[in-house]
């Protein structure tokens, strides 16, 4: 598995890397047998440490947490452990998610962009009905069961997650619901 280590604004030193390695290869290689490359960023906020690991699996799955501390070897081991239960949660799914897959998940590309904030005036009424944009990226959409785009959206600890349908190659969108429960908006069969 590949790693990215990296402090923002905070010097990562050689143990605090060797730790980080170790102990999540053993916590993913527990769950999951073929994970790709794991992304463990460190920062600081106010007097707290946070740690924000993303790991990328083989089939295209997604597993990320965070985790805050006032050391920083505790705010890995918070983000660690966060990372644990939501793979032994899923371990069943994730192995029945290989099984079925005889390939890995396809990606379609899309445009993202992000838009300026409005800038109202006085009586609260827009300057302009035309939004500019700021900035344009390229972004990746999976190709997902629901249930699949459901554990994605868990695992990656996301609100929503867009899709592309498999079985009517149609664009979906899963969404956590205020009252807990989730959301599937499927404009295919509307």
């Amino acid at each position: 598995m590949r790693y990215q280590i990296t402090g923002k604004q905070i010097d990562i030193g050689d143990a605090l890397q060797t730790h980080v390695k170790s102990e999540l290869d053993e916590t993913v290689t527990k769950y999951s047998q073929r994970p790709t490359d794991a992304v463990v960023v460190f920062s600081r906020n106010a007097h707290e440490f946070v740690c924000e690991a993303t790991v990328h699996l083989s089939t295209g799955m997604t597993a990320s947490a965070k985790g805050h501390a006032t050391e920083v070897y505790a705010a890995f081991e918070g983000c660690r452990e966060k990372m644990d239960k939501q793979l032994r949660r899923y371990k069943r799914r994730l192995k029945d998610h290989q099984r079925d897959r005889s390939e890995p998940v396809e990606f379609g590309g899309a445009s993202s962009y992000i838009l300026a904030a409005s800038d109202d005036h006085e009586d609260g009424e827009p300057n302009s009905l035309q939004p500019m944009i700021i900035a344009e990226m390229e972004t990746k959409i999976p190709s997902l069961s629901v249930g699949e785009a459901v554990m994605q959206m868990e695992l990656g600890g996301a609100h929503l997650l867009v899709f592309r349908n498999e079985k009517n190659s149609g664009v979906n969108v899963v969404y956590r619901r205020e009252d807990g429960n989730i959301g599937w908006i499927d404009p295919v069969n509307a």
